[in-house]
């Protein structure tokens, strides 16, 4: 399954910007677990749809995720996020013009 999200906010900037497009896939976490640097989105109550960085997985199978700004609603705030929580992985990232 593939899915099409468009960026907003400034949680990832300068790699992700507001108005950017990324294909997510949960394909990838089919042949290997997710790992810390994968970018990733999940559905977060109350935060809704939010793509971020692994930082660590949990030998318990939960993700603590993060972004770049130091304002960034991310594991910092919500805790650590399960894995079948996860939307997938972005594999492809297409900038704004």
């Amino acid at each position: 399954m593939l899915r099409l999200l468009k960026v907003t906010g400034n949680s990832l900037t300068p790699e992700y910007q507001e108005g950017d497009f990324v294909f997510i896939s949960k394909i990838p976490f089919l042949f290997v677990q997710p790992s810390p640097g994968d970018i990733i989105a999940f559905h977060q109550p109350g935060y809704g749809f939010l793509i971020k960085r692994i930082q660590q997985v949990a030998s318990d199978g939960s993700l603590n995720v993060v972004g770049t700004q130091p304002e960034s609603i991310d594991s910092r705030i919500f805790g650590s996020i399960k894995r079948e929580d996860l939307l997938g992985k972005v594999i492809w990232h297409i900038r704004k013009t």
